[in-house]
C-alpha cells in the first residue's frame, strides 16, 4: 500500500514557490535512495501551459516561477515556424535567460518528405536536440528516422491517452514502434495519459530506459477522467516514486509541467505544482542547481 503524507504538510504553503521545504510522499514501490547534490534531470515547463499568454507575458510568468528551461510550441508566437519570426522570439527568451530544450509538441501527420524536414530544420534553427512528437502517422516514421540521423535530433514521440487509440495511447506503444530503430528514436513520457491509457508511468520510465527523452507531468483525482486534472501533488499520482525511477535509470533531461487547465489564470495551479515538485525533490536529499 501507497503511504503519502498529507498535502497539509507537503505544501506548508501553496503560495510560496522557491525555497520551500516539504516533507517527501513515501511509497513502496521504491526504496529510500540516499542522495545528495544536484539531481540528474531538470524541472521545466512546456510552453502550452500559457497557450493563451503571448511570448512577453510567458517569459514574465517564467521568470516569477524561476523557471528558465523551455519546451517551446508553436502557439500563439511562443515559436512561430516561419524562420523570421522564429529567430525573433529565439532572440527574446536569449535576453531573458530562458534556454529552449525542446520544441513540441509536433505534428508529423504526414509521411510527406518536404513537411518532415522542414520541422527538423525548425529545431536545428532553435538549437535543441529533441523534437517532441505528437501523434505521428506510422507511415512517417522511417522518414522521421532518417532525418533524426541526419541532424542528429531525437525524437520523442509524445503518449496522448485512451483517446489516441489509432496511434500511441500508452509509451510502450511508443516503445513498440520504435523498436529495432535509431536510438534517437523514443519517446516523452506523459505521465497523466499514461495513467489514464492504464501503464503505471513509473513502469513505463524503466521500460524506455534510454529512450526516455522527455517526461511531461501532470496530476489527477482520478485516473478514469480526463478532465480531473489538478495542480501536482493535490491528485493521486505518483511523484515521489517517478522522480526515483528517473534517477535510477539516470535520466538526465527535463521534467516538464504541462498544465491543461485553468487556461486563463494557470499561474496557481502552475506555482503550487513547482512547489510541490520542488519539495519532492528536496526530501529526497537534492538541492536546487
Amino acid at each position: 500500500m501507497k503511504q503519502e503524507v498529507s498535502r497539509r504538510n507537503v505544501l506548508r504553503s501553496g503560495a510560496m514557490l522557491a525555497g520551500s521545504m516539504m516533507l517527501p510522499e513515501m511509497s513502496t514501490l521504491a526504496a529510500p535512495m540516499k542522495v545528495a547534490g544536484v539531481a540528474p534531470f531538470e524541472l521545466g515547463l512546456a510552453s502550452y501551459t500559457f497557450r493563451n499568454f503571448d511570448r512577453s507575458q510567458s517569459i514574465a510568468f517564467l521568470k516569477q516561477l524561476g523557471v528558465s528551461a523551455l519546451n517551446a510550441k508553436d502557439v500563439k508566437d511562443h515559436l512561430p515556424m516561419d524562420p523570421a519570426a522564429e529567430a525573433a522570439a529565439l532572440a527574446d527568451y536569449s535576453a531573458a535567460g530562458i534556454t529552449l530544450h525542446a520544441i513540441g509538441t509536433v505534428s508529423f501527420s504526414k509521411p510527406d518528405e518536404a513537411d518532415i524536414k522542414s520541422k527538423f530544420d525548425y529545431a536545428k534553427r532553435a538549437g535543441v536536440k529533441v523534437i517532441v512528437s505528437g501523434d505521428p502517422d506510422v507511415k512517417s516514421l522511417p522518414i522521421m528516422e532518417r532525418f533524426a540521423k541526419e541532424f542528429d535530433i531525437r525524437i520523442a514521440i509524445h503518449n496522448h491517452g485512451p483517446e489516441d487509440a489509432k496511434y500511441f495511447p500508452s509509451p510502450l506503444d511508443v516503445l513498440k514502434a520504435v523498436k529495432g530503430m535509431d536510438p534517437r528514436m523514443g519517446c516523452c513520457i506523459d505521465v497523466g495519459h499514461c495513467e489514464r491509457a492504464g501503464t503505471d508511468p513509473v513502469v513505463a520510465i524503466h521500460a524506455a530506459g534510454a529512450r526516455l527523452f522527455n517526461l511531461h507531468v501532470k496530476d489527477l483525482t482520478d485516473f478514469k477522467s480526463r478532465e480531473s486534472q489538478v495542480a501536482v501533488g493535490k491528485g493521486k499520482i505518483p511523484f515521489r516514486a517517478i522522480f526515483e525511477a528517473l534517477a535510477a535509470n539516470n535520466y538526465k533531461g527535463f521534467v516538464d509541467l504541462e498544465y491543461e487547465i485553468n487556461g486563463e489564470n494557470p499561474m496557481p495551479g502552475v506555482i503550487e505544482s513547482f512547489a510541490y515538485m520542488r519539495g519532492v525533490l528536496s526530501g529526497m536529499g537534492y538541492q536546487k542547481a
